[in-house]
């Protein structure tokens, strides 16, 4: 793999993981944790898997500031500017915004890639491969592009682009760039079916490829208010008055998703048609097709799990703690320090709500 001087990555690691509670905590979200039982958190596997296409000091984390020594404690050789901190939580578009103008103080003709910090790549090869390929077209062309996944089911969890199915390839080095026709939040699940039978719809990743030059000048176009408001800390990125800068940028900046301020105003988007093994892993449902099963379809962590007339569960216990379960069908069993629970698998959605209620009626040390 190639490693320009000019490549960076720009990795987000400021969620805290609600879909994953009870193991995914705000103090701990699922991006610090070993969720697949690898040996390396998320965050550490993104971070290695992005130091093979960029050099290590072009990599920067943007995360919430209470989650700085886990980043360090986590990933080491990290310096102090390359870890963004973000004193609130404002979405994806002032995420970028900061990283941006960073970026810019050091290379403006860097090339950027912008990926979360807890998604699942199986087939890490070939996604590198994917990604210069794009790096390639953002250099040539005043392009945004974004990875779009060829889809195996109709998933009502993923957003959804539509590409203009062009008989000649917009780019000779990658035929599989197309240009973007819509983008859909989350489906229902009779539009997702209809988006796979059309066959020029692609699951969104929410992995981002663009020169600096371009994606700074789609902020100044559809998102100037946000633009502005980082553009006056000129000078102040990488130094000591970076943190003050920042701290009353973000009270007075508004929350908005890239997608939504920039990816799906713009006319020059373009979408890089992949299938790298890819995952969210954004609920237990997520994670429970991505683990091994035994024969009746059960995936399980814990040496002292014992399972009876029980099948396509996803348990997740304590190793020291002795579990029995018997009759369950299509559950999800989880334990982690002071918190149980039980909740069918097709109702996942719902635990966003389970702890906006534990919030409110038990307090947020449980969240």
């Amino acid at each position: 793999m190639a490693k320009s001087k000019h490549n960076y990555c720009v990795i987000m690691a400021g969620g805290i993981g609600a879909r994953f509670w009870p193991m995914s905590r705000t103090t701990h979200p699922k991006q610090f944790i070993d969720i697949l039982g690898t040996g390396e958190t998320l965050i550490q596997q993104t971070y290695r898997r992005f130091t093979r296409i960029c050099p290590r000091e072009n990599i920067y984390i943007v995360t919430n500031e209470i989650y700085k020594n886990l980043v360090k404690a986590q990933i080491p050789e990290l310096t102090s500017q390359q870890i963004l901190m973000e004193p609130s939580r404002r979405n994806t578009a002032p995420c970028v915004a900061y990283a941006n103008y960073c970026i810019l103080e050091r290379d403006p003709d860097a090339r950027i890639v912008v990926a979360p910090s807890d998604h699942i790549i199986l087939k890490e090869d070939i996604f590198l491969q994917n990604v210069e390929s794009a790096l390639e077209a953002a250099t040539e062309h005043d392009w945004l592009l974004t990875l779009g996944i060829r889809p195996s089911r109709p998933d009502t969890g993923y957003g959804y682009i539509q590409y203009v199915d062009a008989k000649k390839p917009v780019y000779p080095g990658e035929q599989h760039i197309k240009k973007v026709k819509t983008f859909t939040e989350k489906p229902n699940l009779a539009l997702a079916e209809t988006f796979l039978k059309c066959g020029d719809f692609l699951w969104n990743s929410g992995i981002f490829i663009w020169s600096l030059k371009s994606i700074m000048k789609a902020f100044t176009a559809y998102l100037p208010e946000v633009d502005l408001l980082f553009k006056q800390g000129a000078g102040k990125y990488g130094t000591k008055d970076e943190k003050a800068f920042i701290a009353k940028t973000y009270t007075v900046c508004k929350s908005i998703s890239l997608d939504y301020g920039v990816m799906e105003k713009a006319d020059n988007v373009y979408v890089l048609a992949a299938d790298f093994g890819w995952s969210d892993l954004g609920t237990w449902g997520s994670l429970y097709e991505n683990r091994n099963k035994d024969e009746k379809g059960n995936t399980v962590v814990g040496k002292n799990v014992m399972l009876y007339d029980s099948s396509n569960c996803i348990v997740n216990m304590p190793k020291d703690k002795v579990v029995v379960l018997q009759g369950l069908n299509d559950y999800i069993v989880v334990e982690s320090e002071n918190i149980l629970l039980i909740c069918r698998k097709p109702d996942e959605q719902q635990i966003r709500q389970f702890v906006n209620d534990v919030m409110l009626e038990k307090g947020e040390k449980y969240i």
